[in-house]
């Protein structure tokens, strides 16, 4: 059988103009730098090859690819992580969509059957939903790529599926046929399903490792992608610059599953003075019950995982992250979304059928607005659609939603000794406001279908009520009129049984709301 081992100008070769690619990371995990590097300075060298599109289910470095002419439209989830695409978005010099990453992640395997696409309800009163905005984020965007569906007088959102051309991925081991192993990854991601639907539509799999083994001598079982459907195996050559395991270590046994790390709140250190966000997140962690399947999203929600390891319930409670980790402590900046000591895998789109199909009872996410129905914009900012990953996903089924924010943006400055709060500068951008400027979370349709909603901030927490937003604690030390109402562009509801939040969260140490 012939090496399917190339140097990373002959596996460059395999990528024609035009071609649509798919990219299978999230940060540094699973990113194959390495090849995508040398992509892009093919291209400013030969400007070619170029007009590609790239199909990118989560947050990537895809700022390689933010040169005129070098891309004609990107699809993604979260293109937030890449500003100077967005940047070219904003200027019309790429058409720019954004949808769901779980959808994205099961249109992959809908490619990889050759079928039409999806139906779900998943972005239904969103501003995905077509009768809003369809996902399109500029003016140069034009093709529907998502419409409704009527089935048995019950409606639903149709995604159409995409031929890929390429598929770039990244294992850690492949030996010359190209059999591919991943026991240094972090995730399994979705690599086997996006060199399967590749090779639907006769397209090329090309995969960055960082070892090369004798054909034959890798373990069946440890296989994810079989030799029969590679075409390249690039062996990168600074595997401590480009392949790196998460962004902030080059390879930790401890989050790929190698090896147990001693005891399950590794990276998690109590604080001798507490922050802001550190009395959001305890007091995240009090709506956690003993057995509960969690999710935590990026931004603030990830350091609820780092509480509840300090507060020892970790073992009382399965986390997971999207990405396909099962159990373990979900790491904030710079490992997210890698966990330590996880008890499983899954493959991403995996995860997301478990989450669409109601697996979850908790997620705590981050937030940008809010208004008084419980709407709420995680995805646009200053006026640019930066996407919002898994966040419409996993908050439309969710039994529990809790989301995660300070209460005003911008140059707000807190303090808390005594075990109070004092506010020692207002942040200058209200985030409770008469109207979201993107529904990224329907509140009425929330309340429809039952979730309970929940919302934390270091001075107060809210209820969704089927009245509208309900005010139903308050920090020890804030001012209800001058720090909460008067902060606030609309009025809230206050609960019946409105108290003082818990003196515990904010003083530092263990806070024992599991005793």
């Amino acid at each position: 059988m012939k090496s399917k081992v190339m140097n990373v100008s002959d596996a460059l070769d395999l990528i024609k103009d035009g071609d649509l690619v798919a990219l299978s990371a999230v940060s540094k995990i699973g990113w194959p730098e390495y090849i995508i590097d040398h992509l892009e300075k093919r291209y400013l060298a030969r400007k070619s090859p170029g007009s590609l599109t790239i199909l990118s289910g989560c947050g990537q470095e895809t700022n390689h690819f933010a040169h005129p002419g070098f891309l004609k439209r990107f699809i993604a989830s979260h293109p937030k992580t890449a500003p100077e695409l967005l940047k070219m978005a904003a200027n019309n010099e790429v058409e720019g969509y954004v949808l769901p990453q779980g959808v994205l992640q099961q249109l992959y395997r809908s490619s990889g059957a050759k079928q039409p696409g999806l139906l779900t309800k998943i972005g239904m009163g969103t501003y995905i939903d077509p009768r809003q905005e369809g996902g399109k984020i500029n003016d140069s965007a034009k093709e529907d790529i998502v419409r409704t569906m009527e089935i048995d007088g019950e409606e639903w959102l149709f995604y159409k599926s995409f031929p890929i051309n390429v598929s770039l991925i990244r294992g850690t081991t492949a030996d010359e046929f190209g059999n591919v192993t991943i026991e240094e990854e972090a995730m399994k991601l979705e690599i086997l399903e996006t060199a399967l639907a590749a090779k639907a539509t006769r397209g090329k799999v090309v995969v960055q490792v960082k070892h090369l083994a004798v054909g034959g001598s890798l373990k069946a079982k440890d296989i994810i992608i079989p030799g029969e459907l590679v075409d390249a195996i690039v062996v990168c050559e600074d595997p401590e610059t480009y392949h790196k395991q998460t962004l902030g270590s080059f390879y930790n046994p401890s989050f790929s599953g190698e090896l147990k790390a001693p005891g399950q709140a590794a990276f998690a250190e109590e604080k001798p003075v507490l922050e802001g966000s550190d009395i959001i997140c305890r007091r995240g962690v009090y709506e956690i019950f003993p057995g509960a399947v969690v999710n935590l999203g990026a931004g603030l929600g990830a350091g609820v995982g780092s509480a509840a390891a300090i507060e020892g319930i970790v073992k009382e409670i399965t986390f997971t992250v999207e990405l396909g980790a099962v159990g373990g402590t979900p790491q904030a900046f710079p490992y997210f979304p890698a966990s330590v000591n996880p008890s499983a895998f899954l493959a991403h789109p995996s995860m997301f059928d478990f989450y669409h199909g109601g697996g979850l009872d908790i997620t705590f996410l981050g937030i940008a607005q809010i208004d008084c129905v419980g709407n709420v914009n995680a995805s646009k900012f200053d006026g640019v659609t930066a996407g919002q990953g898994g966040f419409i996903d996993i908050s439309q089924s969710s039994r529990k939603v809790v989301f995660c924010t300070y209460f005003n943006a911008k140059g707000l400055n807190t303090s808390f000794v005594g075990g109070k709060l004092t506010i020692v500068q207002e942040g200058k951008i209200p985030k409770f406001v008469h109207k979201v400027d993107q529904i990224t979370f329907n509140g009425p349709m929330a309340q429809k279908r039952g979730a309970k909603v929940v919302v934390c901030t270091e001075r107060a927490v809210f209820e969704l009520t089927e009245g509208g937003l309900t005010l139903t604690e308050i920090a020890p030390g804030a001012d209800l009129e001058k720090d909460i109402l008067a902060q606030m562009e609309f009025k809230p509801l206050i609960s019946d049984n409105f108290k003082t939040m818990d003196s515990r969260i904010f003083v530092p140490g263990r806070m024992g709301c599991f005793d």
